[in-house]
């Protein structure tokens, strides 16, 4: 039988890392260019910062919840054998779908986290071209939050699969040859 609590548990873990990656979506660092006092060089000037702390956020809350599923599964390859059936074969795919997904949600969450997190540091001449302000693009958050929001969804559905193949197994009592009708 599958476990509530982990269950309930994961959801929740999940629940946070999406709305934590949204939350970084809206607040993305923004930039502009701004020229000095005596006007000799510009540089780009940066708002808040918060988007960052966001997304390393989400990135560990999504990295904890499947740590526990992957734990609680036991990484799906430790253990004893699963039933042979429908259940095994949809456990399997769940969990080459779910570390796919996981995989991209993650790459997004650090990738936003740290463009978010660089900021120019150069000036330029004011006669030259202006400095380039380099920010998060939008949408990095955004697809990240998506991919977290499938990660969720077939985790769930991995952790039921897998328990209902790993609970409906019983090992066969006898595994040698039966050889009493040849004494």
């Amino acid at each position: 039988m599958a476990s509530t609590i982990l269950i309930v548990l994961i959801l929740i873990f999940d629940l946070i890392a999406f709305g934590l990656a949204v939350a970084a979506e809206q607040r993305r660092s923004t930039a502009h260019i701004a020229t000095d006092a005596e006007k000799d060089y510009n540089y780009c000037v940066y708002d808040s910062d918060i988007a960052t702390g966001y997304g390393v956020g989400s990135f560990l809350f999504l990295l904890a919840s499947q740590v526990f599923i992957m734990v609680a599964s036991k990484c799906f390859c430790c253990g004893s054998a699963l039933r042979p059936g429908g259940s095994r074969a949809w456990a399997i795919i769940l969990f080459i779908a779910c570390w796919v997904t996981f995989f991209i949600a993650e790459v997004c969450l650090l990738a936003g986290s740290v463009t978010n997190a660089y900021h120019t540091k150069y000036r330029t001449v004011f006669l030259e071209n202006p400095p380039s302000c380099e920010t998060v693009r939008k949408g990095v958050f955004g697809a990240g939050a998506a991919f977290i929001f499938f990660t969720a969804i077939l985790t769930e559905f991995y952790y039921l699969c897998y328990s209902k193949a790993r609970n409906s197994f019983q090992a066969p009592y006898d595994t040698g040859v039966g050889m009493g009708t040849y004494s």
